[in-house]
Formats: C-alpha cells, structure tokens, sequence
C-alpha cells in the first residue's frame, strides 16, 4: 500500500510522518502533531515499528503517545530510552513490505539516516523537494549549530551513490511527496539538483 502522511492536516510546525501499511507496518517518524495516533488508528489497527530518520523534536515530538498507544518497536541510529533496535549504515530494514537499507545521512543532524528501497526513498530532511527556499529539489538546512554542509554534501552522494534507477517516490521530511510520475524528472534527478545546488555553498535562506 502506499504511505500515508498522517501529519497531512497538522495547523502547527511538524514533519512529514509517514505510515506504511504492510507485512510490518511501519511510521517513518512521528512528527509534533497533537492526535497523531488516533489518525494512525484510522487506518490500521496496530503498528509494529517506528523507524526514525533523526531525533530532531519535530520528528518525535509525538514518539511518547505512538509508542504507548501501539507499543511498536523503535529503531533509530541515536541513542533514545525506547530504543529497540540501533539500525547503522547498511542495514536492511521492512518499511510496510518494502525492504529498505539504511544509508547513514549526516549534515542536518549527527544521527540522520534515509532509508532506500527499490520503489522509494524516505528521506527526512537531507533532501527534500519543495519547501520554500527551492521548489524542485533542495537540501537540508545546515546553519544551526552542530550541522555541516560539507557533510550533508558527502550524504547527498552517499545517497545517490545507494538509489536504484528504480525508485519512483521520494517521501521527505518537509513539503511534498515527490513522485516521478507525476513530474518531469527523475528522483534520482531531483537529489541531483538539490546535491548541486548545496554544492555551491550559497546560504539556502536570505538570513543565513
């Protein structure tokens, strides 16, 4: 089944969380917004893991109740009390009923990973599609303190180096779902134009 984004209708600041319905149904982070679990209810009946990107707060703002309403599994590559499994560079992980590796994707946060199957690709926030700065392929934000953009420039092409010519959707932390079908490029060609245009070490916001 396809994700669903069930932060679609938050009204304050969150990420993207997504649920994959599947042979192990899966949240792809869990966002800040208030009532997120009564909406993962609405469409399954249980959650069998939580797989996070990065712990930056508005990706686990709501992890508490997810984990208490549904008891899933937790992995994440950062230390976290619940913590169930660490995933590293490498590892294979069910999103739903996709297999997906691990690639580790530092820069934006010390502890960020993507996760790369052969039909999609999630992302969180070291490249993203449309999210104001660019609106066809931008990268990761990298001017608070302990991020690098030169280590998000290497995990771009860590990405890039790990994407199947296959992937159809990539599923970002922040704005829209990019699918291929239903645009004029590639995903593959998206994370290029946002790889290059981190590449030039410009500041991504006017008041960088």
């Amino acid at each position: 089944m396809e994700p669903i984004t069930v932060t679609a209708d938050a009204e304050a600041f969150t990420c993207n969380a997504y649920l994959v319905p599947g042979e192990a149904t899966t949240l792809v982070d869990a966002g800040t917004m208030p009532g997120v679990a009564d909406v993962i209810a609405e469409h399954v009946d249980g959650l069998d893991r939580v797989v996070l990107t990065h712990q930056h707060h508005d990706h686990v703002g709501e992890l508490d109740a997810v984990l208490d309403r549904f008891e899933p599994r937790l992995l994440a590559a950062a230390d976290h009390p619940r913590r169930d499994v660490a995933i590293r560079d490498g590892d294979e992980v069910l999103v739903g009923s996709e297999a997906c590796t691990v690639v580790e994707t530092p820069g934006h946060a010390d502890d960020h990973v993507s996760l790369v199957g052969d039909e999609r690709v999630y992302t969180g926030d070291v490249v993203v599609y449309d999210d104001g700065a660019f609106d066809d392929g931008s990268f990761g934000r990298t001017d608070m303190a302990g991020q690098s953009r030169e280590r998000l420039i290497e995990s771009l092409h860590a990405l890039l180096d790990a994407l199947p010519e296959t992937v159809e959707a990539m599923y970002p932390g922040h704005g829209g779902v990019y699918r291929a079908s239903e645009g004029s490029d590639t995903v593959r060609e998206v994370i290029e134009r946002a790889t290059e245009r981190a590449e030039r070490r410009e500041p991504k916001y006017p008041d960088e």
